[in-house]
């Protein structure tokens, strides 16, 4: 079977295909922002940095990490802040890697520019700048890179993507950025073209940083921005795997994307499959998790370690978090679910299109069941209605129906 083929090494995983390419490119040192707070993902975020968020059961920063060892990068500067532990303790100095990690800190969020800016100290020659929340294929770092060794020129990747306003705008001539433009008014978007949050730079690039007005954050755009006024900033046009995690929903879809990309199941041998359970081809599977009987665990499901799916359980479009339990009968669809968090049995996370708010802002007709946070417990019979936020640590009574906000530490019992 495809599970026995993947258990015997015959399905190679993604990470197995890049150490087995040739690495023809060598980058000295890369340095990459992950020191983001995330607030539209929390409550996820609450306990863990953006980056550290699973898709396909790793890290995002992991699939990062692995796009720059696929190019023979030698050194990988990360920039950590709050709850940097999680990053420091997972990837360590690189021990088990081929590649060296340091670290360096940004104790207050005051931008991207000054993000960077706090690995000036580690840097003595030109190197790749990358954000800690966006996954790329290798390709892009070698084009950028390529581009700038050869013309000595600071350099950005730039993309097309269909709503470019909820990003940053690009406006060239020729190979030559003319303009920058941070989220402008979806009727004033001048161009399709987006940044893509991965640059080649030389050392200079801080002291334009230093000179940008701060007015409370040092933007790198804004320095940019001021950069291209007197210099050349070049671009490097880019269509391949681009992935961005800005709201919950994006982890769903950056989740399905991975997971086609692999085409493989994941099945470790410590985890248990009972016969009559259902597991599709392209579902991820970590360590430790038991399927009880009748389970479906459906379509570009990502499971974490030590994850418990109950008896009669479906899963459909969902990622969970380590140490879940599903009890019988729960249904969880277009949902993710954090860890050590306990779905009561028959409970429903119904997915579906919605409208979400997320802080001043609504998205309209996204396809999102729910964002569970951690440690969350449901009783028997609870209903999740499509957009719901549950907080970390809230308590869900059997019976009740849940929808909306719902805040961290929370009691819902049924009225």
């Amino acid at each position: 079977s495809r599970v026995e083929d993947v258990r015997a090494g015959i399905v190679p995983n993604s990470c197995q295909r890049l150490r087995e390419e040739p690495k023809t490119l060598w980058v000295m040192k890369a340095v990459v922002l992950a020191a983001g707070q995330g607030r539209r993902l929390w409550p996820l975020t609450q306990k863990r940095p953006k980056p550290m968020i699973p898709v396909a059961n790793r890290p995002i920063l992991e699939h990062i990490l692995e796009a720059l060892e696929a190019v023979a990068v030698e050194e990988v500067v990360f920039v950590v802040g709050a709850n940097r532990e999680r990053v420091q303790n997972y990837f360590g100095n690189g021990q088990h890697r081929e590649i060296n990690i340091s670290y360096v800190v940004q104790e207050h969020q005051l931008g991207t520019g000054h993000a960077l800016l706090q690995a000036a100290s580690q840097i003595g020659d030109s190197f790749i700048a990358l954000n800690g929340d966006r996954i790329i294929a290798p390709a892009v770092i070698k084009s950028i890179w390529d581009r700038h060794k050869e013309t000595q020129t600071p350099t950005v990747a730039v993309t097309r993507v269909e709503e470019p306003s909820q990003y940053g705008v690009v406006t060239l001539e020729g190979r030559t950025v003319t303009q920058l433009h941070e989220q402008p008014h979806p009727d004033r978007t001048e161009s399709d073209l987006i940044n893509a949050g991965v640059y080649a730079f030389s050392p200079d690039i801080f002291a334009a940083i230093r000179q940008t007005d701060a007015h409370g954050e040092q933007a790198l755009t804004d320095a940019l921005t001021t950069y291209i006024q007197t210099k050349r900033l070049q671009a490097v046009p880019y269509q391949g795997r681009w992935l961005d995690v800005s709201e919950p929903w994006d982890l769903l879809t950056v989740n399905t994307a991975l997971i086609d990309e692999n085409e493989h199941a994941s099945v470790p041998e410590t985890t248990t499959v009972d016969d009559s359970a259902v597991v599709a081809e392209n579902a991820i599977l970590g360590d430790s998790v038991v399927v009880h009987p009748q389970a479906a665990i459906l379509q570009n499901v990502t499971i974490g370690d030590n994850v418990t799916v109950g008896p009669g359980a479906i899963l459909e479009n969902a990622i969970l978090l380590g140490d879940v339990t599903i009890k019988r009968g729960a249904v969880v669809t277009d949902c993710v679910v954090g860890a050590n968090t306990t779905v009561g049995p028959n409970t429903t996370i119904e997915g579906g299109t919605t409208d979400v708010v997320l802080g001043d802002t609504v998205y309209h007709d996204v396809t999102f069941g729910a964002l569970i946070g951690d440690n969350v417990t449901m009783g028997g019979n609870v209903t999740i209605t499509p957009g719901t936020i549950v907080g970390t640590d809230a308590t869900l009574g059997s019976g009740t129906y849940v929808s909306g906000h719902i805040d961290d530490g929370s009691h819902i019992q049924r009225g």
